[in-house]
């Protein structure tokens, strides 16, 4: 690593992207690309040779699962998977007790669940640092692999406008918004009535813009959120756990898809990001998630390069 990234961090764990400063968010990036570069031309880096991540999955994964355990292994570890019908966790025996456990046998643990709850509890009984995979609240992993795929097409984030249109009130939009106004990018969220972000997550992202000069906008007009924007997101309507609202769902968002006509009023070199899967026809149409300004699968495959620079600064400390 170059001098410019032995920034040490100051979070033992990887929970939420309000815990980081935009300068630690920097530093991971600046991690992420220097691995990239060197995976991409066949330069060994275990750095975390001999190390064991354990990997609790209470939802299942495509992009998760594979990105962290092909990450520990390029990195010289090895990763656990371990569901919740593989562990105890799963009938009955407390988080903590699974925490303590698994630190005496692991270098870092992976949780990707439902309550948000759960993994601050892990994290708070873990000997070991946790990385949020996923839960309802926040997914700061995913996020962190937007922020590598913008700064590599746009070359910078400060000063840009990230829109995000859908449902308001799931991970996606909340680490968006944790993690913009850290970097100084301005961001706007458009969701119908009932579907709005968590309260207390945007007044925190309201209160750190002001002091990167980021903006926050919030409103159930699309046309209005997506003007002059840098970079359109979306997501799935329905995310799991939610399935038996799938038709009220369907309903209530049907306004507010990313479609070419909404797209016009966007930046005409914007980016498209989804964090996959998709929806074709609903969230989104096959035009724009498969048209020229997607990026989605350069998004995906940062997912990999991402995490291998949490795991990195976090398991070698």
């Amino acid at each position: 690593m170059s001098e410019a990234t032995k920034l040490p961090l100051k979070q033992k764990d990887f929970l939420q992207l309000a815990d980081f400063s935009g300068e630690e968010i920097h530093y991971l990036l600046e991690v992420a690309q220097e691995m990239k570069a060197q995976q991409k031309q066949g330069i060994p880096h275990p750095y975390l040779s001999g190390k064991v991540l354990g990997m609790i999955f209470e939802k299942s994964s495509t992009r998760t699962r594979v990105s962290f355990e092909v990450g520990m292994l390029q990195l010289g570890g090895h990763a656990i998977f371990l569901s919740s019908k593989d562990i105890q966790l799963g009938r009955g025996e407390s988080i903590s007790d699974t925490a303590k456990v698994l630190s005496r046998y692991v270098d870092g643990i992976m949780i990707r669940t439902f309550s948000h709850d759960s993994v601050e509890e892990l994290a708070e009984h873990a000997a070991v640092p946790v990385i949020n995979g996923l839960t309802d609240l926040h997914h700061p992993t995913q996020v962190l692999a937007d922020w590598l795929t913008i700064l590599e097409h746009k070359g910078k984030l400060a000063g840009l406008k990230l829109c995000y249109i859908g449902d308001g009130n799931n991970n996606m939009a909340h680490s968006l918004l944790e993690g913009a106004v850290k970097v100084g990018m301005d961001i706007s969220i458009a969701s119908p009535p009932g579907y709005l972000p968590n309260e207390m997550v945007m007044e925190k992202a309201i209160v750190a813009g002001k002091q990167t000069g980021a903006t926050v906008m919030v409103t159930n007009n699309p046309v209005e959120a997506i003007k002059a924007a840098d970079v359109v997101v979306t997501d799935v309507w329905t995310s799991m756990g939610q399935e038996e609202e799938t038709s009220l769902r369907l309903q209530a968002l049907s306004n507010y898809q990313v479609n070419e006509e909404l797209c016009k009023h966007a930046k005409d070199d914007f980016l498209f990001l989804h964090c996959l899967p998709a929806h074709r026809g609903e969230e989104v149409t096959a035009g724009v998630i498969d048209g020229p300004h997607s990026v989605v699968f350069d998004e995906a495959e940062n997912r990999l390069h991402a995490q291998k620079a949490i795991l990195k600064v976090l398991l070698s400390k």
